[in-house]
């Protein structure tokens, strides 16, 4: 059961990684897109910039997941590191169970928040539901909540071996 959850996690990781990685790259393009429009042919396009928008909530939820995962995630650790060894350990602890907190808030109130903002429309982009944009948010946070408990479970993923199966399904 381990090594499934352990390959599922390797799956999630990489598929979260080449999505935030394609959203990046895309508004990378689609920002000078909207400035050659704006300032060299005198028509601003509406839809670039919700676009970009869109793309940068994307990468920024499912970025911070894989981020987390790699161990490479924003962590200030001035108090952690001057901390005798002893204190360390449990303090660690407590940042993955209130990181998982944190997961789990994003999770509950985004799928609100996407539920309620379902039937509403962006302005620029009419087809798009306001609902789908926010739907990053309880996605990143489901996401990190299983990334979060396989670290508190597994250990670090960087610690390990990525887990493949065959076709017969044997590790």
């Amino acid at each position: 059961m381990k090594e499934r959850f352990l390959a599922f996690n390797d799956a999630l990781y990489l598929a979260c990684l080449w999505v935030a990685g394609i959203a990046i790259t895309i508004m990378s393009l689609i920002i000078p897109w909207g400035i050659f429009t704006r300032y060299v042919l005198g028509t601003g396009s509406q839809w670039p910039e919700p676009v970009a928008i869109l793309l940068m909530v994307i990468f920024t939820f499912l970025g911070a997941a894989v981020s987390y995962r790699a161990g490479a995630h924003i962590a200030v650790s001035l108090l952690v590191d001057r901390l005798p060894s002893g204190l360390r350990r449990p303090l660690a602890g407590l940042v993955h169970l209130l990181m998982l907190a944190v997961a789990l808030f994003m999770l509950y109130y985004g799928t609100r928040l996407c539920l309620a903002t379902w039937g509403q429309s962006i302005g620029e982009l009419p087809f798009i539901p306001v609902g789908l944009s926010y739907s990053p948010v309880p996605i990143g946070g489901l996401v990190t909540a299983l990334f979060v408990i396989e670290h508190i479970t597994c250990g670090s993923q960087s610690e390990r071996a990525i887990v493949t199966f065959d076709r017969e399904g044997n590790a």
